[in-house]
């Protein structure tokens, strides 16, 4: 349960562990409700934004249902506090393997994160889609989707 002492380091611990366990549920439970999760750069077939902890709950089950990318590893590139202390930007890169092929994966993002009141109410999660997609083994059905201008 969030508490007004949980801050932006303690969220960021306990989304990263979300991300390597592929857990949508433990993920969206760190968000308010009315919390928003972004993806300011373009990633076929994701919407540019989830709202509200339930939106963000079905569509990381919908991303991570599916997929072959089997994260182990988030490695910290640098952890940068804002002015602003409910702030903080995240560089990092996810490493894993592909399940079916076991070909290894290095996605590098950033993460801006909002925490207030021990929970996080905005993320922009500046991902790389199509390192995602090749992580995924989606590579093709995302050009595919480019083709037709979507």
């Amino acid at each position: 349960m969030p508490d007004n002492a949980t801050g932006p380091l303690d969220l960021l611990a306990r989304y990263r562990r979300a991300m390597l366990d592929l857990d949508a549920d433990a993920l969206a439970d760190l968000y308010a409700e009315d919390g928003v999760h972004e993806f300011p750069f373009l990633f076929p077939g994701v919407p540019e934004r989830y709202r509200g902890r339930e939106e963000i709950r079905a569509g990381y089950r919908a991303i991570w249902g599916p997929s072959a990318a089997r994260p182990r590893e988030i490695r910290e590139v640098a952890v940068h506090p804002g002015a602003d202390p409910e702030v903080l930007t995240v560089e990092q890169q996810v490493v894993g393997t592909h399940a079916g092929t076991g070909e290894p994966f290095t996605v590098p993002g950033l993460l801006v994160m909002r925490a207030r009141g021990g929970l996080l109410v905005h993320v922009r999660d500046y991902m790389d889609g199509l390192g995602v997609a090749h992580a995924m083994g989606r590579l093709g059905a995302v050009a595919a989707r480019l083709e037709a201008g979507e």
